[in-house]
């Protein structure tokens, strides 16, 4: 970036400041720094700062995340003896209130053929975590070694695990100046962060879930989209086949929010699928779907859905999982036994309805903070959960009330905290005389 030929990181960013293209090479040597700590904590905010402002192309934006995925460890799969073209696929959501997906999807995608390495992260704000879910049940190791990991993976189809420091560590330090410097929102940073995580786990395809509404954190549509179709472009570009689907999160995603009530609930839904929430089933089987139809494990999206129904209804999936939770150090008897292995809140009430009527909306995300003041999710990073608390039986838009029948059930750890939840969610959820007009939970796919 100089006449000597030496990296100039501030060259770098006056020249992303000025509106000009950032060449590959330099994105690399600014990442390595990042990752060394060569490049100081005001560079790295000042490069933020302009790509707010500025945004990315679609070749910058491949080179930030590849280079960020390449700080640290990427899974090379050859070395524990998969093939070149074994469908080796992965699903990403950005988060919601009650979204358990991961957790049977994985094991449908991988009864189906598919190889899921997933890789997933904690609760924070509003939002629950599939880490913090799968910890509810007694023994589960989320931070196997990379070896054990790929053996789950090929001798199970699927292991869910959290990210450790040696997958995408730039991203770390990234985000982290990111978050005091007002500079989280920009699109081509949030697309680097995800993709460069996921990416590290040597995928040879992404199915995003992009979601919106009151419960997500793109609360429009039109900003989700433009996010979902960022993702897609960066990801392709990055030669890993990416499809998105866009997804509707203004109500709580099945019937329970928390930590061991959503395993419950999945548990319900692998054992029973006939009696389970439908907009649940839906996304699940959707997203299923996209998953083996992109990695090749099956040849179009109809065959795969079919195959993805057939293996939840005759009971492949629920092998998978409990396979899984075995495999990662939890009981081996989890369904026989779940009332012993996972322990709910003893206080438990309703949270009435008060009047008669249709539930014609809900703030979401008022409900997942709701949770999270019970004890059950998180504001900081470092903070633990409460696995035992939540709502269950949460009732969803359309469904029809009487004034004594409850919008939902609280698990608390004393009536104080149950109270506080029960005055949240009631003044979260609307009551009409009339039905709401229904929405699909799938609002747009992207990238077919």
């Amino acid at each position: 970036m100089s006449d000597a030929g030496v990296f100039l990181p501030q060259e770098m960013i006056r020249t992303k400041r000025d509106g000009g293209t950032i060449e590959a090479a330099d994105i690399q040597k600014f990442v390595a720094g990042i990752t060394d700590g060569s490049v100081t904590d005001g560079q790295v905010a000042a490069l933020a700062m302009t790509i707010f402002f500025n945004g990315m192309t679609p070749d910058e934006g491949a080179a930030l995340t590849l280079a960020m995925r390449d700080s640290g460890d990427v899974i090379d799969w050859s070395k524990y003896g998969f093939a070149a073209d074994a469908p080796i696929v992965d699903k990403h959501s950005t988060g919601g209130v009650g979204d358990k997906v991961s957790l049977m999807l994985a094991p449908i995608v991988a009864a189906c053929g598919g190889f899921v390495p997933m890789i997933s992260g904690r609760g924070l704000g509003h939002t629950g975590g599939t880490l913090d879910k799968l910890e509810s049940i007694p023994g589960y190791d989320p931070y196997p070694s990379i070896d054990r990991f790929a053996e789950i993976v090929k001798t199970v189809g699927c292991s869910i695990i959290g990210q450790t420091g040696d997958l995408a560590p730039a991203d770390k330090r990234f985000y982290g100046i990111r978050d005091v410097t007002a500079t989280v929102e920009s699109i081509p940073l949030i697309t680097a962060s995800i993709l460069s995580k996921k990416l590290s786990a040597g995928l040879r395809a992404l199915v995003m879930d992009v979601k919106f509404g009151s419960g997500a954190f793109m609360d429009s549509d039109k900003k989700a989209e433009e996010l979902a179709r960022n993702i897609v472009r960066v990801a392709n570009a990055a030669d890993v086949p990416t499809t998105a689907l866009l997804t509707d999160m203004n109500q709580v995603l099945g019937r329970t929010a928390g930590n061991a009530v959503e395993i419950f609930e999945t548990i319900d839904f692998l054992l029973e699928p006939r009696q389970a929430d439908k907009r649940l089933m839906t996304v699940t089987l959707d997203l299923a779907a996209h998953m083996l139809a992109l990695s090749g494990a099956q040849p179009n999206f109809d065959v795969a859905r079919d195959k993805a129904a057939v293996a939840l209804m005759k009971g492949k999936a629920a092998e998978v999982f409990a396979k899984m939770v075995a495999a990662q150090g939890g009981p081996a008897d989890l369904y026989e036994k779940k009332h012993d292995y996972l322990k709910l809140a003893p206080v438990v009430k309703p949270v009435l309805a008060g009047k008669a009527g249709f539930i014609s909306g809900m703030d979401t995300r008022a409900i997942g903070m709701a949770v999270v003041a019970l004890g059950g999710g998180r504001t900081d990073p470092s903070a633990k959960v409460d696995h035992g608390v939540g709502l269950t039986e949460v009732c969803q838009v359309g469904d029809r009330v009487e004034a004594d029948e409850p919008l939902a059930m609280v698990y608390a750890r004393d009536d104080a905290a149950a109270e506080a939840a029960i005055k949240s969610v009631r003044a979260a959820i609307d009551l009409k005389p009339v039905a709401p007009e229904s929405k699909p939970i799938v609002a747009l796919t992207i990238g077919e």
